[in-house]
């Protein structure tokens, strides 16, 4: 690694850490102060509630952070005369871009590593610690379509992994064949245990004189292979948000079962996809700066920059809801948006400075 990558990214570094530290307490503190009262008192559910906050925060303030941190490094780069002697050395556009970019992309992956994990929950945490259900989590009245079964929850409880009143129906060509209800079901080795299920089976040809109702009882038996208890929580959660791990195994069971997965998948592009829309802001950033300290309006290019970041960082945080609330299509309003965006900077980017 060349001397002057060095010194370029030790700045930038210094800038974006202080840029982060500085949102980070500043979104959480605020949303602290605002929700002090509702907080338990326990100290343990506090601090909980700040650790979830502060990923939940996280998720947002990174990749601004990476853009103002990279706004203040260029300011003070071309201020200090440091630009231009880096370009009077030889140094070319993409010996100066390309390290940050670098970087950038390294910790927006760590931080969609993190999305796989649960603390991808941290918003839905946080809220069911103001509402003292962080440790009595349930839903009502969950119905879902496992094939050719219809399975209802009377009450499902995610993070116990267990639920009440379960009623399961086997429908074939539009007619119930079978009815399963019990009391209680776990959620074991991937799949969901019925235990002492009452089962009543509807004879297919119907005859008045013959035909008759067959119920027994079972000890156990299992539905639902794969539905994990976050799964169906969410799944029916309007406001509800997924891992990036559980997201893709709701789309591969659902996909089968003529379940609209339009929330789900705009969950999942937008952690994965939506962060990178800051990689070509960095370059179109770095393209538009006047380098020559004199002709430098450190105002006007530092509240067009920031400005310009918020925008773009409001109209696709904008597409995500609209897409999460099924107003439009997930590949329309987060992928189309993203690549049209990636062709757009291309274009200026090139007009502007090349790639060289």
């Amino acid at each position: 690694m060349r001397i002057i990558t060095k010194y370029l990214l030790r700045k930038f570094i210094r800038n974006f850490v202080i840029v982060l530290i500085s949102l980070q307490i500043f979104f959480v503190g605020i949303d602290f102060l605002q929700n002090f009262d509702e907080v338990p008192n326990s100290a343990n559910l506090q601090l909980l509630y700040i650790l979830y906050n502060s990923f939940f925060t996280l998720t947002l303030t990174l990749p601004l952070s990476l853009v103002f941190g990279w706004i203040i490094t260029i300011v003070i780069m071309v201020k200090t005369n440091e630009m231009v002697a880096s370009f009077s050395l030889g140094v070319g556009n993409r010996q100066i871009f390309m390290p940050v970019v670098n970087v950038s992309i390294i910790l927006i992956v760590l931080l969609i590593g993190l999305q796989t994990t649960p603390l991808a929950y941290s918003y839905e945490y946080k809220e069911k610690i103001l509402k003292n259900t962080y440790f009595t989590s349930s839903k009502s009245d969950i119905f879902v379509k496992y094939n050719d079964y219809f399975v209802y929850f009377k009450k499902l409880y995610p993070l116990q992994k267990y639920a009440d009143d379960i009623h399961i129906y086997k429908v074939v060509d539009d007619d119930i064949e079978e009815g399963i209800v019990a009391k209680k079901a776990y959620f074991q080795n991937n799949r969901w245990y019925v235990v002492d299920a009452k089962i009543t089976k509807k004879p297919k040809v119907i005859n008045w004189n013959t035909s008759k109702t067959e119920i027994h009882n079972e000890k156990f038996l299992y539905t639902l292979e794969g539905f994990k208890p976050k799964i169906l929580d969410s799944v029916y959660e309007s406001t509800s948000s997924f891992s990036i791990v559980d997201a893709i195994t709701a789309l591969a069971l659902l996909n089968n079962q003529e379940v609209n997965t339009s929330k789900i998948r705009a969950s999942l592009y937008y952690e994965i996809v939506a962060p990178l829309y800051f990689v070509p802001l960095i370059v179109l950033i770095f393209s538009y700066t006047s380098f020559n300290s004199r002709f430098f309006n450190i105002g006007k290019f530092t509240s067009f920059s920031i400005a310009s970041t918020l925008v773009i960082w409001g109209v696709f945080f904008m597409l995500h809801k609209f897409s999460s609330g099924g107003v439009l299509n997930p590949e329309i309003s987060i992928l189309l948006p993203i690549f049209l965006w990636y062709i757009i900077t291309y274009i200026l980017i090139k007009k502007q400075i090349g790639y060289k």
